[in-house]
């Protein structure tokens, strides 16, 4: 052993690799996916708690409200600029999909991915694009699911090809100069095979459901884990050649499982693979893609297509989608979400809450709320008025066009209990009316970043605010 090797031995054996992969390597991809597992599985959470763990991250948005626009996840072409309205169109459970598949290339991709782990994130693509086609084709209840499954169906591969860590690259070198391949270089080199450290990745990010099964036992007789298995059987067939007898016993597999004649299934395998491409992109794969086929496909480059959006964009795109909203049947929570969604993403808020009136006039509690860090989710801000010269949320709860207020200048309305809740911060308040009484509010403010508020921002956030009270307005003439 060298001395570097003394002063950074690389982990030793399975358990201590995949704690590296997990904890140095895609931590993001860990908690997001445990975030929006554990908010589908309780029953009382809804919509507007998915779209909290996802709006937390920026760049994940983005690349959710992309994708999400493509025509192959939204046929319907119904455009898309807001989380709230992602999930009304395409549904809880494909975005849950969507948003695992988007976190996973958020903590794979990187501009250091190099040949081999390009190579890996072609043929997660390509395996998962062919087991949704075909899942589609066998009429499964969830393609999305089958998706996800079959992309992540070799994460332990991916995530040890795709790692920057000094101590992953010496073992890449390694591998590549034992002159062995596959599973015989991995038990000889490391010692172990990487499907196992899959296995290991898959539970310590509580992956279930089919991911996991699909992961855990692949032999098994479960055709919607045959249909996951089964794209990265296409793929390394396709290696061999579309005629070669390992495509011949994809295909036999395919007609078992849901029929189709020999020609018919074989120009679906290709008609599949030139799609992976497009989708590889769609994800910001590009480098990847060109290894998914052999064929030169002309697709538009686009050198920018993935800056983000300015604010005023934003702002003009969610207006878009809220008036999309009230010209149909209204949704009030969804109608509230996007506003939230657009006052914390178009006016570029840290933390926004909209709080209803109680029935006793007495407090103000939570409704909705985007950018709180708090350490119980269940947890609910309220405010009672209580204090004798009134408090922040209760003053502006009167003031009929919303205000801008200011520590310095409005400090005895920073009482205990909105310290306590919200802390001393510039904010903007805007309350909302039912025939010129108030039943709740707008807040929002620059919290954590701590950011300077400027006129613009104010007069943003109140058109905002103004378009809850014209929805709500519709929302009475309609259902009155």
């Amino acid at each position: 052993m060298d001395k570097a090797d003394l002063s950074d031995p690389h982990p030793q054996g399975l358990e201590e690799w995949a704690e590296l992969l997990r904890e140095e390597e895609m931590p993001i991809f860990s908690n997001t996916a445990q975030k929006i597992y554990f908010a589908m599985d309780d029953k009382k959470k809804g919509a507007m708690e998915l779209a909290s763990i996802i709006l937390q991250d920026p760049s994940l948005t983005a690349k959710l409200l992309k994708v999400g626009n493509c025509p192959y996840y939204n046929p319907s072409r119904q455009k898309i600029s807001t989380i709230s309205r992602a999930i009304v169109i395409l549904g809880m459970h494909m975005i849950r999909e969507l948003t695992l598949a988007c976190s996973f290339f958020e903590s794979i991709l990187s501009p250091a991915n190099k040949d081999r782990a390009n190579r890996e994130i072609a043929q997660a693509i390509h395996a998962a694009v062919q087991a949704r086609e075909f899942a589609i084709t066998m009429r499964d209840q969830s393609p999305e699911e089958v998706f996800v499954a079959a992309l992540l169906h070799n994460v332990g591969h991916v995530a040890f090809w795709c790692s920057s860590n000094r101590k992953t690259a010496r073992m890449h070198e390694k591998l590549a100069m034992s002159g062995l391949e596959g599973e015989e270089a991995e038990k000889q080199v490391l010692g172990f095979y990487l499907k196992d450290l899959g296995k290991k990745l898959s539970k310590s990010w509580h992956l279930g459901g089919l991911i996991h099964e699909a992961i855990s036992h692949p032999h098994s007789v479960d055709e919607r884990v045959q249909t996951v298995c089964m794209g990265s059987e296409i793929c390394l067939a396709l290696k061999q050649g579309i005629d070669s007898e390992e495509m011949a016993a994809c295909v036999r597999k395919i007609q078992h499982l849901g029929g189709g004649t020999l020609e018919g299934i074989k120009a679906k395998i290709k008609a599949n693979t030139l799609m992976a491409v497009d989708i590889a992109q769609q994800f910001g794969a590009h480098d990847a893609s060109q290894y998914i086929s052999s064929e030169r496909i002309q697709y538009v480059a686009v050198l920018h297509e993935d800056v983000q959006p300015d604010k005023k964009q934003i702002q003009f795109q969610v207006l878009q989608d809220i008036t999309s909203h009230i010209s149909g049947s209204i949704d009030l929570n969804v109608l509230f979400e996007m506003v939230l969604e657009g006052v914390y993403r178009g006016v570029e808020m840290d933390r926004t809450i909209f709080m209803l009136l109680g029935p006793d006039k007495k407090s103000l509690n939570e409704k909705i709320s985007l950018g709180w860090n708090r350490s119980d989710v269940n947890e609910k801000i309220r405010v009672y008025n209580n204090e004798a010269k009134g408090n922040l949320l209760f003053h502006a709860l009167y003031d009929h066009d919303g205000l801008w207020l200011k520590p310095n200048q409005h400090g005895t309305l920073y009482t205990h209990q909105i310290e306590a809740q919200f802390g001393r911060h510039e904010c903007f308040v805007f309350p909302i009316h039912v025939e010129k009484k108030p039943i709740g509010l707008v807040y929002c403010d620059r919290g954590i970043g701590h950011k300077a508020l400027t006129v613009e921002d104010f007069s943003a956030a109140k058109h905002f605010a103004k378009q809850a009270q014209i929805g709500l307005t519709l929302y009475r003439m309609k259902n009155h």
